[in-house]
C-alpha cells in the first residue's frame, strides 16, 4: 500500500514537473504554473474593483486581472487579490505583497520613480459627480467656493488643488464609498475622480436617479499594471497578455459587462506605450 501511494506520489510530481515546463517561460513570471498569485484591486469601485457582500469580485479591472493572470498561468482558483488603497499601491508592490496591481491605477512620473507599469490598458477622463439636483457646479473653476471629496493618493485630488481649483475646500478619504455618503448627506458638494469610477457608483441600484456626471474632462487618466521596477520579463508578458486581450474580443466584452448599464462611453482600447 505505501509503495503504491509513493508511485502514486512520484507520478503525480512528475506530471507537474512536466506541466510546469510546459508552461514555463511563456505562462508565468517565474512563480510556475499551479503555485498562487496574489493581486492587487480596489474593493470600493463599483464597475472596475469590488468586492461583494459574499466575498466574490467584480468589475473591469477584476476581469483584466483575471485575463492576465490566466496568460501567466494561473487559474482563477490560484489567485489572491489584496485590497491596494490609491495610498498604498506602491509600498504593495515595492514590499512584494502582490506580483501586480489593477486598480484604476494612472500612469504618471511621479509613480514611475517608484514601481514600474504595463499598458496602459484603458483610458479614463477626470470628472465630476455632483447630486442630481445641483447645478451649481459646471466648470472646475466653481469648486473654488465648494466642498470637494475625493482619496488620499488620488491623482484627482493632486491636479484639482495644484492647477484646476485651488481655493476649494478639499476632503480626501480612505475610499470612494466615504465620499459618496458626504455627497449623499450633503456634507460635501462634489466628488472628483475618473469618469469610469463615477459612473460605476452613479449606476448602482441604490444610486440611480441621486447624482449625476458634470461631463468634464479635466485629465487623461491612462490605466497601467503596476508591478516591481526593473521586472522587464513580467511588464513584456503583461503587455503581450493586455494585446491579445483586445485581439480576441475580450477587452471589449469586458467593458460592455462592466460600464454598459451605466451608458459610460468609453474610449478606444489605447496603445500600450510603458517598456517599449
Amino acid at each position: 500500500m505505501k509503495l503504491h501511494k509513493a508511485s502514486a506520489a512520484a507520478a503525480a510530481a512528475l506530471v507537474l514537473s512536466l506541466t510546469a515546463t510546459a508552461c514555463g517561460g511563456d505562462s508565468d513570471s517565474g512563480d510556475g504554473g499551479g503555485k498562487k498569485i496574489t493581486v492587487g484591486i480596489k474593493y470600493d469601485q463599483p464597475g472596475l474593483g469590488l468586492k461583494t457582500p459574499d466575498g466574490k469580485f467584480t468589475g473591469f479591472d477584476v476581469d483584466v486581472a483575471t485575463y492576465v493572470a490566466k496568460q501567466l498561468g494561473y487559474e482563477a482558483k490560484d489567485i489572491t487579490f489584496k485590497q491596494a488603497p490609491s495610498a498604498e499601491r506602491e509600498n504593495l508592490i515595492k514590499n512584494g505583497d502582490v506580483k501586480f496591481v489593477v486598480a484604476s491605477y494612472s500612469i504618471n512620473d511621479k509613480r514611475k520613480a517608484e514601481v514600474d507599469f504595463a499598458g496602459p490598458y484603458f483610458l479614463a477622463h477626470q470628472d465630476l459627480l455632483v447630486r442630481a439636483d445641483d447645478n451649481s457646479i459646471t466648470k472646475a473653476t466653481d469648486l473654488n467656493s465648494k466642498k470637494l471629496c475625493s482619496v488620499t493618493g488620488s491623482t484627482s485630488a493632486q491636479n484639482v488643488k495644484e492647477k484646476l481649483a485651488p481655493k476649494a475646500d478639499l476632503l480626501q478619504q480612505g475610499g470612494y464609498s466615504e465620499c459618496l455618503t458626504g455627497l449623499e448627506n450633503k456634507s460635501v458638494d462634489a466628488l472628483t475622480t475618473d469618469n469610469s469610477i463615477l459612473a460605476g457608483y452613479a449606476a448602482q441600484k441604490e444610486h440611480q436617479g441621486k447624482f449625476k456626471l458634470v461631463g468634464l474632462s479635466l485629465s487623461d487618466e491612462n490605466y497601467g499594471i503596476g508591478l516591481k521596477k526593473g521586472d522587464k520579463d513580467l511588464q513584456t508578458k503583461i503587455n503581450a497578455a493586455l494585446k491579445k486581450m483586445v485581439d480576441d474580443g475580450s477587452w471589449e466584452k469586458y467593458v460592455k459587462a462592466n460600464f454598459g448599464p451605466a451608458n459610460y462611453k468609453n474610449e478606444p482600447a489605447p496603445k500600450i506605450t510603458e517598456g517599449s
